[in-house]
């Protein structure tokens, strides 16, 4: 995702004003190219990360990450010790781009987060999730069974064609979606799901067997690039993440090879909807233990496909145990998500971007403090 470096705002992106600081958490966001301030500043939330992380258990203590490399203020941290969850844009390299990360800590164990993140029905209680299921192995249909397309995805399905479609799909989904649906019948929903169905088995069948060269570029736009390179793009901004989890940096961007003993695969399809439209994504979740003196419980999911927006992401959360806040065992769970996403350049793509930067802050913070809460309910205080 080295020595810890002191996070500082760039002169162009001022700090929060000094009323709202200790109330709510900043949103500051730009983004910028490689060797400018923002991106220094970025490297230097990345790297300061990375120190921490590996520090747990000596120096620094997570409050120090809070403070020194969010640059939360005291009221801040209180909130998040408190479980007010706290979200922060960071700075992108690229106006396609969106990294944020949030923090809130968590009267639970960690294992009980990493059961939650595969739980289907419990994790339907966090907003703005949908539904979704985990794939068997092998996947089948029926691990499918809930999923469906929005009316106003089928209309634009009927109309898809390479360099003109509104949903995210290769060239050859888009040929079997005109070859063998009948558009006039009266069940042409479930026609639709079920060629769905059947294109998500497949593509995570290939996927399992040969990793990111079966993922096809999108055609819905012109100039397609290959998701494997928007992956592995989106990866390498994270500078520090092969230098101290280089076995897990390597399997994310080698699977199925390169596989750690630490690592615990599981892949599951999702419906979410963050304000915009109801989005099918499906994911290869990864479980990994650092074998540090304080163990870290660490999840990466990477997206394989969605529907709309995002053509890549990646989801790091780190589940960093910590006795120090209210006296009880808990947690503070630090997560770091980066996604590629398509419209957000140029004049009108500016306008949106200032909305989806917006709109992913607020929904990481809603998400964080309804895992937060569902845990707490689940587990109790701890011992």
């Amino acid at each position: 995702m080295i020595s810890p470096v002191r996070l500082s705002w760039p002169s162009d992106v001022p700090p929060a004003a000094p009323e709202t600081q200790g109330a709510r958490c900043a949103a500051g966001h730009a983004f910028g190219k490689r060797g400018n301030p923002l991106t220094r500043r970025f490297n230097s939330i990345a790297l300061a990360l990375a120190a921490s992380l590996q520090a747990f258990g000596g120096v620094p203590a997570p409050e120090e990450f809070l403070r020194e490399q969010m640059q939360l203020s005291p009221g801040q941290i209180a909130g998040v010790q408190n479980g007010k969850a706290c979200a922060k844009i960071l700075p992108a390299l690229n106006a396609s781009d969106i990294f944020i990360c949030g923090v809130v800590y968590i009267h639970a164990k960690p294992d009980a987060y990493l059961q939650f993140m595969r739980d289907v029905v419990h994790r339907k209680a966090v907003t703005g999730y949908l539904g979704g299921g985990e794939f068997s192995a092998p996947p089948t249909l029926e691990d499918l069974a809930g999923l469906f397309l929005e009316r106003d995805d089928i209309e634009e399905l009927k109309n898809c064609r390479p360099g003109d479609c509104e949903l995210q799909l290769p060239e050859d989904s888009m040929e079997a979606a005109r070859a063998s649906i009948h558009w006039n019948s009266p069940d042409i929903a479930e026609q639709v799901t079920i060629l769905a169905k059947r294109g998500i088995v497949r593509l995570l069948k290939e996927y399992q067997q040969r990793g990111d060269p079966s993922l096809l570029p999108y055609r819905d736009k012109r100039d397609p690039i290959p998701p494997a390179e928007q992956f592995r793009s989106l990866l390498n901004h994270l500078e520090w993440f092969p230098q101290y989890l280089p076995d897990l940096n390597r399997y994310l961007l080698q699977y199925p090879s390169s596989r750690p003993e630490e690592a615990q695969d599981f892949f599951y399809w999702e419906k979410v909807n963050f304000g915009l439209k109801p989005t099918i994504r499906v994911n290869h979740g990864i479980v990994y233990r650092t074998s540090r003196p304080e163990p870290i419980h660490v999840l990466a999911i990477k997206q394989l496909y969605a529907t709309h927006y995002f053509q890549t992401a990646l989801d790091l959360s780190f589940c960093v145990p910590s006795a120090k806040v209210s006296g009880e065992n808990g947690f503070y769970l630090i997560t770091v998500k980066g996604s590629r996403q398509e419209g957000l350049t140029g004049v009108k793509g500016g306008l949106v971007r200032k909305v989806a930067v917006t709109r992913t802050r607020e929904s990481l913070e809603r998400a964080l403090n309804g895992i937060r809460e569902n845990l707490e309910h689940r587990t109790g205080p701890q011992e």
